[in-house]
């Protein structure tokens, strides 16, 4: 597995308790649900490779 990239978050508490009670929700620490709903949004957006939009657009520039 590739080495991650470390930075520092600053976010609003109620927020994080937010996040806090999600992770545990789903079985994952906070780290890792911010890391999953982030991909997921770019997933949509089309900005992660191979992601819906990604693919859609690729199908419609062939046709």
């Amino acid at each position: 597995m590739a080495a991650k990239k470390g930075f520092p978050l600053r976010i609003e508490p109620k927020l994080y308790e937010i996040l806090e009670r999600w992770a545990a929700d789903e079985f994952r620490s906070v780290n890792a649900q911010i890391e999953f709903l982030l991909r997921e949004a770019a997933i949509r957006a089309g900005r992660w490779p191979g992601g819906k939009r990604g693919e859609e657009s690729e199908r419609q520039e062939k046709e």
